[in-house]
């Protein structure tokens, strides 16, 4: 008796093919590509809006301040406070985390220490309320570098804005 030969095809050459589970180098290249454009987009888009959020938070804080000065002057003879603890505002922050400044002009002896527009007169005659902005520092004459992006109080109330913008 003869043995029997088996004549089956082998499974590798019969059996159709898996594809391998995963990525290709240039799917993954494509993907990483298209992330980094959105990112490229929404960055500064989203830095905008955080940056106008925080001044429009100081607006409104300064107009807050502004009120209760007001408050104070009306009860104190137009008198107003000699700075922002005696309103109960001492602690407050801007928000870039530095304290608001305030001048009284009471007793103020001279110009120097007052905020200026570009023609060097003083943009308030009672006091000066402002936020030194996201820089940090801020000199009397609006015009000035450095106070360009401060949050201010002008024309006594009349006006709270970037001091670009005044």
């Amino acid at each position: 008796m003869r043995a029997a030969v088996d004549l089956r095809i082998p499974c590798a050459s019969r059996c159709p093919r898996k594809k391998p589970a995963g990525f290709t180098l240039l799917e993954l290249t494509f993907a990483i590509a298209c992330a980094a454009v959105v990112v490229a987009i929404a960055v500064p888009s989203y830095t905008r809006y955080v940056a106008r959020a925080r001044t429009a938070a100081a607006i409104a804080d300064i107009g807050k301040i502004h009120l209760a000065v007001d408050s104070y002057r009306t009860n104190n003879n137009d008198v107003p406070p000699p700075d922002l603890a005696s309103i109960g505002m001492a602690g407050m922050l801007d928000p870039w985390g530095r304290p608001y400044a305030y001048l009284s002009f009471n007793g103020l002896k001279g110009k120097g220490a007052m905020r200026k527009d570009k023609n060097l007169v003083p943009i308030n005659t009672e006091y000066d309320l402002y936020s030194v902005g996201p820089d940090g520092d801020s000199v009397p004459p609006l015009t000035a570098k450095p106070s360009q992006d401060d949050i201010v109080m002008a024309n006594d109330g009349g006006y709270i804005g970037l001091a670009s913008d005044y």
